[in-house]
């Protein structure tokens, strides 16, 4: 890859995120993407907020960012990335890896349904009808 983007992974951060890539098999066609670079593009088209096809082609291929995109959204890679992420920074600032208590915004989980905009308001009668 030539140019350096602002979402680019850094050394450290790729090394924490080597770990979950897929090994590349022994056998069949071997891997022609770089995963590094496919992580970056990733990250590109979600930071920039572009289409897939507008990637640049300083990446790979967009149709093979988006194909790994959403093969791990599939089979769950990024859960298991941010999982182990999550629980790495808790560990860090001194808390338990899980956390032990959720919130909920009441504002954000509705209880109730409100009523039509029909059945709260009143029907009025046009000025015409009154008129005749």
């Amino acid at each position: 890859m030539e140019a350096s983007y602002p979402s680019d992974l850094s050394d450290a951060e790729w090394a924490v995120l080597r770990k979950f890539v897929p090994q590349e098999r022994s056998r069949g066609r071997p891997r022609e993407v770089n995963f590094r670079t496919l992580l970056n593009a990733i990250f590109y088209v979600n930071k920039e907020g572009i289409q897939w096809r507008a990637l640049p082609k300083d990446f790979c291929k967009w149709q093979s960012a988006y194909h790994y995109f959403r093969l791990w959204r599939i089979n769950g890679t990024w859960q298991r990335m941010n999982d182990s992420l999550r629980r790495s920074e808790r560990q860090a600032q001194g808390r338990p890896a899980e956390p032990s208590v959720g919130i909920v915004d009441s504002q954000s989980a509705k209880t109730t349904q409100k009523k039509e905009f029909v059945d709260t308001t009143r029907e009025r009668r046009s000025r015409v009808a009154n008129a005749t």
